[in-house]
This record gives C-alpha cells, structure tokens and sequence, in this order.
C-alpha cells in the first residue's frame, strides 16, 4: 500500500528530518549537549515555578475576597440592618411617649448606619453590582427617614404623642419594608459572592496542589533524565574507556579501546588507543633491546667466568711462582752469597724485591676488585668502634711514631663493617706514612648533614698540591718514586670505590693550607651501590689450597721452606699521596 504524499514514515520527509537531527545531535559536543539539556530543564523549571506562583497568587486573591471583603462585608450588612431596626424601634417608643430617653437608641442607630454604610461603600467600591444594591439601599434609608422617620419624630417633639396620629403608618411600614427588601437583596447578593468566593479559594488551593504535583513530577523526570543523560554521555563512556585502559594496563596490549559517548568522549578513547599503539610499538622496541640485554648479559656470564679464573689463577698459580723466585734467590744468597761480590747480591736483592712487590701488587688488585663482592647486607655500625679497629690494626706504626690519632663522638652510619674499616685504615695509614717533620697528629670529625654524614680525616702531613685533586684517586697513579715512599698507588682508588659502593663521595679538601684533609660523606640510610663487575662473582682469593707438590720448595736441608700463602688483603700500611699514591 502506497504511503500518502507527505508522510511521516522513515522515507518521508518528517522521517529524514528527523535522522538528520539525531545525527546532528550526535555531532554536539559535551558541552552543548550539557548545555542544551540544563537549558531545557532550567525552562522547564521556569514554567513550573510561573504555575505554582500564578496559583498562589489567585490563592491569595481568592482568601482576600473572602475574608478581606465578603466576610466583612456580610457582617457590616447585618450590623447595618440591626442598626435600622434599632432606629424604628425607638422612634416607636418615642412616638407614644415622647420621651427623649427612647430617642437613644434611635441615635446610636443613625450613627452606626452611617459608619456601616461608609464601610460597606469602601469594600464594595471595586465591585459596581453590589455596589448598585449599597446605593439602592441607601436610597431608600434615605427615602425612609425623609418621608416617614424625621417628620414623625419632629411632629411628637413640638406638639406631643397626639401629633404622631395626624402621618399615616402605612406610609412608614411602605418605606421600611422597602428597605427591608433592600437590605435582602444586598444580604443575598453578598452571600452569593461569599459562596463564589469560598470556592474559588478551593479551586485554588486545588490548582496550587496540582500544580506542586505537576512541578514535582517535572522535577523527578528532569533529574531522571539529566542522570540518565551523564550516565549515557559521560559516566559510561568513562567507565568503558576506563575498562579498556585497565585491561591494557594488565598486560593484554592488543585490546583495542573502543570510542563510543559524545565527540569529546571518543576524542579520549582515541587519544588512549594512540598511546596503546605508541606503548604496543615500544614494545616490541623493549623486546628487542631486552633479547640485546640477554644476549649480552650472556657475554658478561662468560666474562665473569673468565674473571673468576682469573682470581684463582692470581690467588694460586701467579703468586706460587713468585714465591718459589723469591725463595730460590734467598736460598742462592745464603748458599753462594760469599762466593758472589757486590753486584750479584745486589741482583739477587733487586730480584726478591721485584718478586715482594709484585705480590703486593697482586694483593692489590685483588684487594680493589673484591670491593662489593661479598656483601650480602649494610648493618647499623657504629663507626667510632670501626675507628678503633682500624687504630688497632695500625698500633704498631702508631706507637713507633708517637703519632696522636683522635676523634670526634662518631655516629651509627649503614654499610659494611670489613669495607669501612678498610677505609679508614687506608686514610690514616696515608697519613701516617706520608708525614712531616712534626710529630704525626689525624683527627676524624663528622657533620651531619640533611640525608648524609660528612667526615673529615685531617694530618699535619706534607700535603697535597691542590691541581692532583683527581689524579690521586686513579689506580695506580703515584707522586712519589717508590725510593721515596712504597706503595703500589691503588690505595686511594681502593677508598674512593668504598666509598661509592655505600653511596657516597669522597674528595680532596682544596681549602686547607697545613696539612692534609680528605673528606667522603656516607648515607644516613643507603643501600650498596651496584659496582662495575657482577656482584655473583665469586671471590676466589679466598679459596686458597694448599701449594701443589709441583710449586713446593725444594726437600732439601739447605734449602728453605716455601712460605705461607699470602691472604689478599689490602696493606695496613697502603696510604694516601701526600704527594703520591700508596
């Protein structure tokens, strides 16, 4: 069946209209869609607060006619009429006794007549129907006390009661009556608009109730809708795009964040599903360099495997031949000392100290490369009784040089008490060794800082030329020949690597004039730092065995017996360059 022309079907003209605007709706941002809704409930709101107001206004109108006019206005007209006949009441009396006592009432009723009349004309002055009935009323008053009441009254006060006869009563009841009439209709009247007043005031109040009504159920469905309206265009899509970012979040980077909601709302969603793509993209970046960093933590497996050789063969294998040296060229002394001259115990000499002084060396290395290695954990130490391990282990320099080593009250630091106690053994062993021509004074404060300590060791040494500042914590760098001081110049890189492992730093104080003052501050509450090399290697210098039955020193009674393996632990006596390196 063919639609009618016109139709308002979906492919008649009212139904594209109408796709067009929802796509046109669709369109609107947050904002206008918020806007044209609070706009429409605003008016909506308007209309219902013009209704209930315009139904308490016509409430208010309905009781002022009712008890501001009506009311009144049927009292007045009942006084109005008592007082009238009050009024024929005593002229009666006065008429047959003529007496001017039974005039009393008739004057109070003349003046209350006129008060009431005066009354009933303001309230009803707005209404010209019952004023018409007020008007023919007081016409007729009038109409009575000119024809009947004065001229009666008059005729009795100048010739006495027999006057009163010559004026017809008929005359008098005729013109009371009509006022009687009179007085009716206005009384009815105004009980008839009593009657519309009281009903008008019930259908007010009945308006203003329906009006509540309407206004609240107005309200209800406004609220409804504007909630309904957040839960559609804001709460939901939020809690969508907020559901997908989540599942994201999880791990599962190629969910794909779904746009739905207003435009702003699938601007969001989008600018989430951007950065899911840009974090997927990275990914496979981090992936890639993650199998890098595998492929070359398995390279450094193998080189730490390879530095794990290397400490047992500089613990064993290395140390063994330059003790064997060592011992041979002692046992050639001894043996043939007095067939060689001067030159060949100078060689055999120079050959015994090189042998020493490159286990030393080894030592060293050993001692600087196992920083870090075997800590499991920094305890609370207090650092005062570190101080006095290290004194202890420098005693006997101490007492061989008279040197006076003092301190301030130390405090409770973090770390590693064998690596400290090595630090603070190198310091003073530095000043110590590298001392002047007075008697040797150290002394070792501390400053506390905001998330630190700050130490000092200070000497009266021969100081350090301020330009070495950094030259004299690089391995092996020395100021001074090995004629001069000894040493193997790791000293201070040793300290400088301690240092740093517990999270802090240590330097030259430039500003001294006399002396020495190396300063390093440690963490109140640090962690161990992470070192060059892999803190799983294991530290083979402490796993020595004994000499092999190949490397033992000859059986013989001449000969000397091998001597012990030498544990690789820092010199005492390694010390900072007072113009070199230890």
């Amino acid at each position: 069946m063919a639609k009618p022309r016109g139709s308002s079907g979906p492919d008649g003209p009212s139904g594209r209209f109408g796709r067009f605007g929802l796509a046109f709706a669709r369109s609107w941002r947050l904002r206008r869609r918020l806007g044209v809704t609070y706009t429409a409930a605003a008016a909506a709101l308007l209309i219902i607060v013009g209704l209930v107001v315009s139904s308490l206004v016509r409430l208010d109108n309905a009781i002022h006619t009712r008890s501001d006019i009506m009311a009144p206005a049927l009292l007045g007209s009942a006084q109005l009429v008592s007082s009238l006949v009050d009024q024929e009441t005593g002229m009666r009396g006065y008429l047959l006794q003529a007496r001017e006592e039974f005039l009393e009432p008739y004057d109070n009723g003349r003046r209350e007549e006129s008060a009431q009349l005066a009354d009933l004309q303001r309230r009803l002055a707005e209404r010209p129907d019952l004023l018409g009935k007020l008007t023919t009323l007081q016409d007729r008053i009038r109409a009575w006390h000119r024809d009947y009441a004065d001229p009666a009254i008059t005729a009795v006060r100048d010739r006495g009661p027999k006057a009163a006869t010559l004026l017809s009563p008929e005359l008098g009841k005729r013109r009371f009556d009509a006022v009687r009439a009179a007085s009716d209709d206005l009384e009815s009247a105004l009980r008839t608009k009593a009657i519309t007043a009281r009903d008008n005031v019930g259908d007010a109040l009945r308006f203003l109730v329906l009006a509540l009504a309407i206004g609240a159920l107005v309200l209800v469905v406004l609220l409804a809708a504007i909630a309904r309206a957040l839960r559609v265009w804001v709460t939901r899509p939020i809690e969508q795009v907020a559901g997908d970012a989540r599942t994201v979040a999880s791990g599962r980077l190629d969910h794909v964040v779904k746009p739905a909601g207003p435009p702003d709302m699938i601007a969001l969603a989008s600018d989430v599903e951007s950065m899911r793509q840009q974090l997927l993209g990275e990914l496979g970046v981090a992936r890639a360099a993650r199998i890098a960093v595998e492929t070359q933590a398995e390279v450094l497996q193998r080189s730490n495997r390879d530095l794990e050789q290397f400490a047992y063969v500089a613990s064993h294998d290395l140390q063994e031949p330059l003790r064997k040296v060592a011992s041979f060229c002692q046992l050639l002394e001894r043996r043939y000392g007095d067939k060689l001259d001067e030159r060949g115990t100078q060689y055999i000499a120079f050959a015994v100290d090189g042998a020493k002084r490159m286990q030393q060396l080894i030592n060293d290395l050993l001692a600087f490369s196992r920083v870090g290695r075997t800590t499991e954990g920094f305890v609370d130490i207090p650092l005062g009784d570190i101080l006095g391990r290290a004194t202890t282990t420098l005693s006997l320099t101490i007492e061989s040089l008279q040197a006076e080593v003092t301190a301030d009250e130390l405090p409770v630091v973090r770390g590693d008490p064998v690596l400290l106690a090595q630090l603070l053994t190198n310091l003073i062993g530095n000043a110590l060794k590298f001392r002047g021509d007075e008697v040797p004074r150290v002394h070792v404060s501390a400053v506390e800082r905001a998330e630190e300590w700050e130490f000092a060791c200070a000497d009266n040494g021969i100081g350090i030329d301020p330009e070495y500042a950094e030259k004299i914590f690089v391995i092996f760098q020395r100021l001074h020949g090995r004629d001069v001081y000894e040493g193997t110049g790791i000293g201070l890189a040793l300290c400088r690597k301690i240092v740093e492992f517990h999270g802090g730093r240590i330097w030259l104080d430039a500003t001294v004039d006399h002396g020495t003052t190396f300063r390093f501050t440690l963490p109140k509450r640090s962690l161990p730092a992470s070192m060059s090399e892999p803190a799983a290697l294991v530290d083979a210098v402490g796993l020595l065995s004994p000499p092999s039955a190949a490397s033992a020193a000859p059986a013989s009674a001449d000969e000397p017996p091998a001597p012990a393996p030498s544990t690789p632990a820092p010199a005492p006596s390694s010390a900072r360059p007072s113009g070199g390196s230890s």
